[in-house]
């Protein structure tokens, strides 16, 4: 009996998708370095603010979403500090 090859096509992430990809894995990596509690509570803030960005930002929106990405990766930078112990959530303006 032969078993046929199954094919499976995987999309290509664009730059910005990785970026994005990557800011998302360094936000739950820096939780993980936080107390459990402020762990628990950073990855349930930062998974649901990307699936709302996810949803509710026009993905043709480039200048809104790297405005987003900046602004992450700022926020991230500043988790990364031994001093900052939680994260919260401030609504970032809505796209023009």
């Amino acid at each position: 009996m032969m078993v046929s090859p199954v094919v499976v096509q995987v999309k290509k992430l664009t730059g910005l998708q990785k970026q994005i990809l990557g800011l998302y894995r360094g936000f739950l990596r820096v939780a993980r370095t936080k107390a459990p509690e402020e762990r628990r509570k950073m990855e349930s803030i930062v998974s649901t603010e990307f699936r709302h960005n996810a949803k509710a930002v026009d993905k043709k929106s480039f200048l809104y979403i790297e405005y987003l990405l900046r602004r992450g990766t700022k926020q991230l930078d500043q988790l990364k500090s031994p001093d900052v112990s939680s994260l919260s959530s401030i609504p970032a303006p809505p796209p023009p």
